[in-house]
């Protein structure tokens, strides 16, 4: 059985790897990885490869950056001929970024089976990119492997035969559980000089915050109750990097400190010891949720609803009201502890690789 997994960009790299490490259980199953270069910079791609222990790609389609449509169309380009050559029995792809979508339906239109973890998300919000690449993908996949019981229903009202759901458990929690005891070893508080729970980290890459003028100072403005009660470490994504270079009225706030991209390991040592997170990454609600830290989402939905009625998230947009009232809860000790969901419990990826053996 030949396998051949295709990832693109940061949170694929965390997505993989388990399942990777899974499938090398089986000697009868060979797995070919291709990178499509889509994330190339070394903080945001080889660093991760390193410390998850990923072997380096079989094949590198170097597609690099630009628009979401000039990406997708160059995977496609790229890929077909990788998948003409190899013939693999099914394709996997993970996640939702553009490289996700693009490997989906150049597999389906060779007549390759699809499989997809994380199938089934939805925020319902046609503005986002990775939206439409999540139903693009899922409508071509043959395998929906899913990580909550509302993809599963998501999937089932948009005709979704129930033979080709699969609910296996969130294969992101996987590489968290089996790299937290290592990720412990890190100095990264030390060489930021914070100490635990004496300070908040922040993300934002999506582009309703950070791409329109006056949102990416917006979204600094709102959290300036938090910056200035304790300091702020921002691990700056280069998309947003070069907003805020090109966006001169983007206030620099004193208790905002900008840090480079960190890898996975310095950044879960971080997110395991902060007071909170701010963010607008989907898989940050979810690993929030497994080490228990509050997390704000500055966004006015999620896909991942489980991470708000069982976990440790609460949707906060950018309402710098809704914000300060989050902020007291978390210092008055108010805020919900959460619990870890269903099948979260670190064996997501033995559950696919079996599946797909079977």
């Amino acid at each position: 059985m030949k396998i051949l997994a295709v990832v693109g960009a940061r949170p694929n790299f965390v997505k993989i790897a388990p399942v990777l490490a899974a499938l090398r259980e089986y000697p009868d199953v060979e797995c070919m990885l291709v990178h499509t270069g889509q994330h190339y910079d070394g903080n945001m791609s080889q660093s991760f490869f390193r410390e998850l222990e990923i072997p380096e790609p079989d094949v590198n389609l170097g597609v690099g950056s630009g628009s979401g449509t000039a990406q997708t169309a160059e995977v496609m380009l790229r890929l077909e001929p990788v998948l003409s050559a190899e013939r693999p029995d099914v394709v996997i792809v993970v996640g939702d970024v553009n490289s996700t979508a693009a490997a989906a339906i150049v597999a389906a239109k060779s007549d390759v089976p699809v499989a997809h973890v994380e199938a089934g998300l939805r925020s319902f919000d046609r503005t986002m990119p990775e939206e439409i690449n999540r139903i693009l993908t899922d409508a071509v996949s043959t395998y929906c492997f899913t990580t909550e019981p509302a993809a599963n229903a998501n999937l089932a009202a948009e005709g979704v035969a129930a033979e080709r759901i699969h609910y296996v458990g969130n294969v992101m929690i996987d590489t968290l559980f089996r790299f937290r005891e290592k990720a412990a070893s890190s100095t990264i508080l030390e060489t930021l000089g914070v100490s635990p729970r004496e300070f908040a980290v922040l993300t934002l890459h999506r582009p309703s915050n950070v791409d329109h003028p006056g949102t990416l100072a917006a979204a600094l403005a709102a959290i300036a109750p938090i910056a200035d009660a304790m300091p702020v470490i921002f691990p700056v994504h280069p998309r947003t990097r070069q907003r805020l270079r090109a966006d001169a009225g983007t206030p620099a706030s004193p208790g905002i400190r900008l840090t480079d991209p960190l890898g996975y390991l310095d950044f879960l040592q971080l997110m395991a010891n902060a007071r909170c997170l701010l963010t607008d990454s989907g898989g940050i609600q979810e690993e929030t949720t497994a080490l228990g830290v509050p997390c704000l989402t500055l966004r006015q939905n999620t896909e991942r609803p489980i991470t708000v009625t069982e976990g440790t998230n609460r949707l906060v947009g950018g309402n710098p009201e809704a914000i300060r009232r989050a902020w007291q809860d978390l210092r008055r000790g108010t805020w919900p502890q959460g619990r870890l969901p269903e099948l979260w419990d670190g064996k997501a990826a033995h559950r696919i690789a079996g599946c797909l053996v079977r």
